[in-house]
């Protein structure tokens, strides 16, 4: 019912809100040592007070939160899911078995180019780029360093082929928060991806083989990586058998099986193949899927990389995931959203140019709010209605916010993205930049898919709105 007080939230006041995002999160990630979650947990507050202040009641910006946060529900109930998987994918030797046969391929000659392609597998494995750059990266690392090949070279593809899987798996984060916002489905996601991240990873793959070149004559140190292969043997039985599961879940993703159903079957395969190869019983089973896999074999490398996974290991990023949908809420319902596409429509008219502005939108996102889900909520909650207005499926907004938002968050030092990448491999984000060629790549070409209109699909005419 309306109340009869005027409702204005101008581009300053949307402006403001902002503004204060960004003081909230760097005084409380730079001087405060905080995760993401209060900052922006403070902001939501001021956003629902200058909507409040703007005309909206309570009850409408409670709304707002609760409708944006039901949208998300799924990418929350797959996150769920896929703790549980990764748990008991370790259980079952699945992801170690990824792992070893990844490891297998490394010689001199290609080092910098099987870097590249191990983190890509251990990502698609795991869904997770940290995971993977903390762990496996740290080994590489060692290795390179063993062959006199640079730390940055080797750490920009290691981070390349860490985000090769974190925006193609199905088990990430960001891979289901894409669609989410977009209001796109998640295999179809996936799917259009392929258009973008394959090529780029293609010429990535390319010019680590050309770098790699230089260093066929060295001799390969394999102490570190036989260590790895050793502890994988002998604290797991290690077989072929073993990829089946992975490959199960990819070719769900081909024939376009729900989610949901999907990926739950994943946890079921897991559970199986536990009990077949590792003799893992039922106690062993739930734990691993509730609580994660405890790795103790007394290699802190491995130890590190396979203590993980479970159900409450999703806990904190589901937390961030519904406290940033609430902002998202707030901003939307008030019209915050609004205000600022209409400024952006401003300069974007064509498809190309919408394009480009999602991407100077998601690279303001990741330097600005230093956080990596805020690079793909906050722009696809601002161009979700732009796109449709468009005539262009929600896939290629999808797309558009891991092409830009994803992939370029550890590119930022400040990012808590960058930040951890710093931390893990002890190279500074601008030392490794020039060669996380992937990160660089990705973006140009989806950018030139926007002008040109290549894959850059329409909706149906009956759905698209004048």
């Amino acid at each position: 019912m309306d109340s009869g007080i005027t409702k204005n939230v101008t581009f300053s006041r949307a402006l403001l809100v902002i503004i204060f995002l960004i003081a909230s999160l760097t005084s409380g990630l730079m001087f405060f040592g905080a995760s993401p979650h209060i900052p922006i947990l403070a902001t939501t507050a001021f956003a629902a007070l200058v909507a409040i202040k703007s005309g909206y009641s309570w009850h409408e910006v409670e709304k707002g939160i609760l409708e944006t946060i039901s949208m998300g529900m799924q990418s929350i109930l797959i996150l769920m899911i896929i703790g549980c998987i990764i748990g008991v994918w370790i259980l079952a030797g699945i992801v170690p078995a990824m792992i070893y046969y990844g490891l297998k391929i490394i010689s001199p000659s290609i080092f910098l180019l099987a870097t590249c392609v191990i983190c890509a597998i251990v990502s698609l494995a795991t869904g997770s780029s940290w995971t993977t750059a903390a762990t496996v990266g740290i080994a590489l690392l060692g290795v390179g360093s063993g062959l006199g090949i640079p730390a940055n070279m080797v750490a920009g593809a290691i981070i390349s082929g860490a985000y090769f899987g974190d925006k193609m798996s199905p088990l990430s984060d960001t891979t289901n928060l894409a669609p989410a916002m977009a209001g796109a489905n998640l295999f179809d996601h996936i799917r259009h991806m392929v258009w973008t991240t394959g090529p780029s990873m293609l010429i990535a793959c390319l010019l680590y083989a050309i770098l790699g070149i230089s260093y066929a004559d060295k001799t390969l140190d394999a102490a570190a990586i036989n260590t790895i292969l050793g502890t994988l043997t002998t604290n797991f039985d290690i077989n072929l058998w073993l990829i089946i599961p992975p490959l199960l879940v990819i070719g769900m993703v081909v024939y376009r099986v729900p989610a949901l159903p999907g990926l739950f079957s994943g946890i079921l395969f897991g559970a199986i193949f536990a009990a077949i190869f590792q003799n893992a019983g039922m106690t062993e089973i739930i734990k691993a899927a509730h609580s994660g896999f405890v790795s103790q074999t007394g290699i802190a490398t491995i130890d590190s990389l396979l203590s993980r996974g479970g159900l409450e290991s999703m806990m904190g990023t589901i937390s961030l995931i519904l406290i940033a949908l609430s902002l998202g809420g707030v901003m939307e319902s008030s019209g915050m959203l609004n205000a600022i596409a209409m400024k952006i429509l401003t300069y974007a008219r064509s498809t190309g140019s919408t394009v480009l502005a999602t991407f100077f939108t998601c690279i303001f996102c990741n330097l600005a709010t230093g956080d990596q889900y805020l690079s793909i909520v906050i722009p696809g909650r601002i161009y979700k209605d732009i796109y449709r207005d468009k005539g262009l499926q929600p896939k290629n907004l999808s797309r558009c916010l891991e092409d830009f938002g994803t992939i370029t968050s550890p590119l930022v030092p400040w990012n808590t993205c960058g930040a951890f990448m710093a931390t893990a491999l002890g190279i500074h984000p601008f030392a490794y930049l020039p060669y996380a060629f992937l990160n660089l790549i990705n973006p140009l070409v989806s950018i030139i898919y926007g002008y040109t209109g290549f894959t850059m699909e329409e909706l149906p005419h009956e759905d698209a709105r004048d």
